[in-house]
């Protein structure tokens, strides 16, 4: 398997993992059912092990701004779907620029 096509699953998968621990953490923090803080951290610790591994294949700079932007992008659409979050105008803007910014650090 090509080495961007590695770093691109592993940081996916990062991303799905850190993602669904957040979830659990703001469900925990509406319920304080420990159960789900618990199972949260431990979702969060498989997530940083591919976070990890993702930085074999590409540089930290690269690595961390494509990963932080995608957490953005992906935990805002939870906000707005799963919580009922609003978003304003400027954070909207703020997610194109992410958007435009992942595809300019791939080029």
């Amino acid at each position: 398997m090509e080495s961007k096509t590695i770093f691109l699953t592993l940081i996916g998968l990062a991303v799905v993992l850190e993602v669904v621990a957040d979830i659990l953490f703001k469900r925990w923090s509406l319920s304080n059912k420990n159960i789900l803080f618990a199972v949260g951290l431990f979702i969060y610790f498989l997530g940083t092990v591919f976070w990890a591994f993702s930085l074999k294949y590409e540089l930290l700079s690269k690595a961390g701004g494509i990963f932080t932007v995608i957490n953005l992008i992906v935990l805002t659409l939870v906000g707005v779907l799963i919580f009922n979050e609003n978003l304003t105008l400027l954070n909207k803007i703020g997610i194109g620029l992410g958007v435009i910014s992942v595809v300019l650090m791939e080029l």
